[in-house]
């Protein structure tokens, strides 16, 4: 495939075995005998099934029961009788010095989930009646940052990324057209990967978000410019790329497939990165800039709330703290500072 690229490389490579496609799955969970931490934390993960937590939910507890079981296995804890409040406490210890491959800490919200979920295991334990007392009742999570969300991108710098998938390219439309709608929608990229064909009603110029977050659906309206690349999309390039007819994922991979949500997240960064602005991002400054430009074009945080699809106002309100043109608008005129300066005066010539 030398010499080749984008569609027509890909396309020597899909009838490839998916599994020798490249990508590391998740590595599996510990095992253990009935009775065992890991066993029942395998049991509480199903619980949270049978109550209809998201996929998303479970799929995040899992991760962070495995990291604390995998710590506990290395210091000879396998039953859930062995697990104290200091033994919590020294994992929590952990989780604030732990450094990742970058050299970074863990963020405060990371650690307040990992420790969260420790919570809700122990005490789903003792309803259940397998150990005597929960030892993760007293735990005190590490208190919130209260941070800003990362600035929002300029309509230049939008445009600038926009400008990066190769329109030649069968799959260059495609990734322009995802871009798109990133940024007319706000919708999150776990919600874009989940898109059918049939959740996209042209006429209307709306999407139908399905199991967004919480498991919760909502509409989201399509702005007429990424309209215009969804009608291009489908016509143009789709069709090369369905395998399967009966594949009902609104944008395939060159595989055929639906995407994964971090194969979106590795596109979306690519692109940012080539585009040559001076800072990192993903799907979700797309997000956050389409919310912010809303808000600083006069929408109501109520409506902006409706179309993110968060449950809390004060979760949007957020964005109110880096809207800082409306801001701006009010300080010019308003404040006194903003008076143009006066001129130095001149003491007159002395003449005598």
């Amino acid at each position: 495939m030398a010499g080749k690229k984008g569609y027509d490389a890909a396309d020597g490579m899909r009838g490839r075995d998916p599994d020798k496609r490249g990508g590391n799955g998740p590595g599996d969970f510990p095992q253990g005998e009935r009775g065992s931490l890991a066993a029942e934390a395998l049991r509480y993960l199903r619980s949270l099934a049978v109550k209809n937590y998201s996929e998303g939910t479970i799929e995040a507890r899992k991760d962070s029961l495995k990291t604390f079981i995998l710590w506990a296995h290395e210091r000879d804890l396998h039953q859930p009788d062995e697990i104290t409040k200091p033994i919590l406490e020294s994992f929590q210890r952990h989780l604030w010095r732990y450094r990742k491959v970058n050299g970074k800490p863990l963020g405060i919200s990371t650690q307040r989930a990992r420790l969260g979920t420790l919570r809700d295991l122990f005490k789903y334990l003792s309803k259940q009646n397998l150990i005597l007392a929960n030892p993760a009742s007293e735990l005190e999570l590490p208190r919130p940052e209260k941070r800003l969300p990362e600035q929002a991108l300029s309509l230049n710098q939008v445009r600038q990324i926009f400008n990066i998938p190769d329109l030649f390219d069968p799959l260059g439309v495609r990734d322009r057209t995802i871009l798109e709608l990133f940024y007319s929608s706000g919708i999150r990229r776990s919600e874009l990967a989940r898109l059918e064909l049939t959740d996209l009603n042209q006429e209307r110029q709306v999407l139908q978000v399905r199991k967004g977050k919480g498991n919760k659906d909502r509409v989201a309206p399509v702005g007429n410019r990424a309209l215009h690349w969804l009608q291009k999309y489908l016509e143009e390039v789709r069709p090369k790329l369905a395998l399967d007819q009966d594949e009902k994922a609104l944008f395939l991979t060159a595989y055929g497939e639906g995407f994964n949500p971090d194969v979106l997240s590795r596109m979306v960064s690519k692109f940012i990165k080539q585009a040559d602005l001076g800072r990192a991002g993903s799907c979700h400054l797309l997000r956050h800039t389409c919310a912010t430009h809303m808000l600083e074009g006069g929408a109501d945080i109520r409506f902006i709330q409706q179309l993110l699809g968060h449950e809390k106002l004060e979760t949007t309100s957020i964005y109110t703290q880096v809207s800082i043109e409306q801001l701006k608008a009010v300080h010019a005129r308003t404040h006194p500072a903003e008076a143009p300066p006066e001129e130095p005066k001149q003491d007159a010539p002395d003449e005598s």
